[in-house]
Formats: C-alpha cells, sequence, structure tokens
C-alpha cells in the first residue's frame, strides 16, 4: 500500500506557490519545472526556487516530478507541438539523447550562467562536467546500496560488496532495483566476473547484454523494481527489502534526517551527473522566465547551498568551499558526499556516451526481459 501511495505521489503535479501575476511583459509569470520528487526536489525548493519566488513575488513554480520519464514525454509533446515544460532536470545521458534530437536548446555557458564569485567563466567553473551543449550541471550524485541493519543473519557479517546483491543465500530478503537497465547491467556484469574496465566492451554486444539479463535473472523473483528515487527509502523503512539500490542522497535522508535502521554499501556506487536541459522552441517570455531562472539557480551560491539540504556534491568548482554543514541538523556534509575519499574506494565510472548511444536498444530489451 505504501508503495502505491508513494507511486501515485510521483506521478502528481506539486504547485508550489502561486503570486500575483508578473507585471513584466517580457517574462512569464509562472514556469514548470520537472525533477524527481523527495529529498532531491526538497533541496532545489530550499536552495534556490524559493529565494528566486521571494526576489520575484509575482513568479509561481509548479513541479512535476517526472523527470524518469523526460525523453519519453518531451518526445510526445514536441510531436504534439504542445511542450509545456519549461525546465527539465536530467542525468547527464538523457541531456545528450535530447540535444542530438533537437529537443533540447543549445546553450553558451558564458553568456548563459552566472561567472564565479572571483570572475571566473562558467565554462571554467563547470569544467569537464559541462558534457553536452545542451546540458547545465548542478550537482554530482552516485547510485548506491542501502540496507537494513537489523536484517542482516545474525552471526554474519554486514555487507560490504555490491555482489551480495546477488547473493540471496548468506542475505536473504526481496531485493529493490531501478526498472531500467542503466547501472543494474554494469553491476551484473561485475558480479559475473567481468573486469570494471571491461565492462562498457562487453555491454555493447548482444552477448554481453544476454550475460547481463542472466545473472539478474539469478535474483528477479526476488526483485521489486522501482520507477522514482524515493521508492528504495521507502521500502527500506517498510522493511519489505533487505537491500536496493537508489541514489545516495535519498539515502542519506533515510538514515541521517529520519534516523532508519539502514546502512550505505558505497562498494561500486556509480557516479552520476544530474542538471537542467531548456526545451527547444519556448516562447520568448518563457524562455526569458527560464533564463532569469536558470542564472539565479545555478551560481556559486545556490549550487552550494543545495549541498546544505542534501548529499550531493555542488558541479561548480567555486561551490565546493563553501559547503559546510547540513541547514538544519548541523552535521558537516563531506563524510556524506560520494566523492569522500572513504566512501570513494570503489567507485564504478558510468559511461554517458555510451547510454547515450545504447539506451533505447538496450531499455527495449531490458523491458521485454522485464514481462518474461
Amino acid at each position: 500500500m505504501q508503495l502505491i501511495k508513494t507511486l501515485t505521489a510521483s506521478t502528481a503535479l506539486l504547485v508550489v506557490a502561486a503570486g500575483a501575476a508578473y507585471a513584466d511583459d517580457h517574462m512569464a509569470s509562472d514556469m514548470t519545472l520537472v525533477s524527481w520528487g523527495g529529498a532531491y526536489q526538497n533541496s532545489q525548493i530550499k536552495a534556490y526556487a524559493e529565494p528566486y519566488m521571494e526576489m520575484n513575488p509575482g513568479v509561481s513554480i509548479t513541479w512535476d516530478e517526472s523527470s524518469n520519464e523526460a525523453v519519453a514525454k518531451l518526445r510526445a509533446m514536441n510531436e504534439a507541438n504542445n511542450v509545456t515544460w519549461d525546465l527539465v532536470d536530467v542525468v547527464a545521458a538523457d541531456a545528450m539523447r535530447l540535444c542530438d534530437e533537437g529537443l533540447a536548446m543549445e546553450i553558451d555557458p558564458n553568456e548563459v550562467l552566472a561567472e564565479a564569485p572571483d570572475g571566473t567563466s562558467a565554462e571554467d567553473d563547470f569544467g569537464d562536467l559541462l558534457v553536452s551543449d545542451c546540458f547545465i550541471p548542478q550537482i554530482v550524485y552516485s547510485t548506491t546500496f542501502g540496507y537494513r541493519e537489523d536484517m542482516v543473519p545474525a552471526g554474519t557479517p554486514a555487507p560490504t560488496d555490491i555482489c551480495a546483491l546477488f547473493d540471496t543465500e548468506t542475505y536473504p530478503g526481496m531485493r529493490s532495483l531501478e526498472k531500467r537497465p542503466i547501472n543494474n547491467m554494469e553491476w551484473a556484469l561485475l558480479c559475473d566476473g567481468v573486469a570494471k574496465d571491461e565492462v562498457y566492451s562487453v555491454l555493447e554486444t548482444p552477448e554481453g547484454q544476454q550475460r547481463a539479463l542472466d545473472k539478474l535473472a539469478t535474483i528477479k523473483d526476488s526483485v521489486i523494481w522501482w520507477s522514482a528515487g524515493a521508492d528504495t527509502p521507502q521500502l527500506l523503512a517498510d522493511g519489505e527489502v533487505f537491500m536496493g539500490s537508489t541514489y545516495n542522497g535519498r539515502l542519506f535522508s533515510a538514515i541521517v534526517e529520519q534516523d532508519q535502521p539502514i546502512a550505505m554499501l558505497w562498494d561500486a556506487q556509480v557516479f552520476d551527473l544530474d542538471g537542467w536541459i531548456i526545451p527547444s522552441g519556448l516562447p520568448e517570455e518563457r524562455l526569458n522566465r527560464v533564463l532569469d531562472f536558470v542564472k539565479f539557480a545555478t551560481d556559486t551560491q545556490r549550487l552550494a547551498d543545495q549541498a546544505a539540504y542534501i548529499s550531493y556534491g555542488p558541479a561548480r568548482f567555486s561551490s565546493a568551499p563553501l559547503v559546510g554543514k547540513h541547514a538544519e541538523l548541523g552535521i558537516d556534509m563531506a563524510p556524506h558526499m560520494p566523492t569522500d575519499p572513504a566512501n570513494a574506494k570503489n567507485t564504478f565510472l558510468y559511461n554517458y556516451e555510451f547510454w547515450a548511444d545504447y539506451r533505447d536498444d538496450i531499455d527495449a530489451k531490458f523491458q521485454a526481459w522485464l514481462a518474461q
């Protein structure tokens, strides 16, 4: 029942605030922002949406929690010539796909984004994280695992290795995995004996894809598949799964903010980037409002402020020194970042370009396998 509630909530449109009509004829008075819901979206609201609305009291922001379906929905909106979204939060690989298809607007970072406080250009301040001409990075995060500490069998050491996912004899109980191939296929190959630096060369072949699916099939009956980042923390909190994958910030929220009996498993965590894209072809007034918001929401201080609400690293070099303590709990955030040396001993480097090229084909194969 709890999962149904969560999934229902994840598809809802949430009106955060509504003000009087904006007086400026050249900027729209409202925006629809698309994000992922939960603790991550809350960090965006606290760090820059609410401050922006305080500065612009006539502006309202509506949040649509459909980022996990952003590519398909933007394709459909474009086909219908009715793009209702103004700014969309996506992972880097999806930004590449939307850019390649002409569904996201190309930007000049030095024109659209704010300089660092010391005058460093936006292009240099974001550096290599500008992985696409359409992508406006916000955070570095990881997808990793949480497990119920009180469900580890008596006398058994707590899991420290990603392959505990496939070891249902030592660690019995249900697992939760995202209902898409990304990360699941990589972890399956790693735990089937493929070397870390050979995973993507194996995965680009039909034989390698089948090998990953065969490994996942060994636990298929023990998996609850999730679609929203908040699902696994809820399943863990309810004791419905022993372990599950999700974003490290969601687990931070469950463990530190909600004091749930959950621990993090950092082994083979997958680093990724998340950021904004602006849909192509917005009317001038909507585009002007979005550009005004983006420049504010991605400046040095705002990205540092976001890290005070969730354990994701800011995408700007100049923001890192400004990250300190949790805004409400007052705890040091550094030990909870995926990039902290203690957590990053064995990371897996996500290949954006691979998934931009292979996503549609492997998605279709993965969904067909799920339906079997």
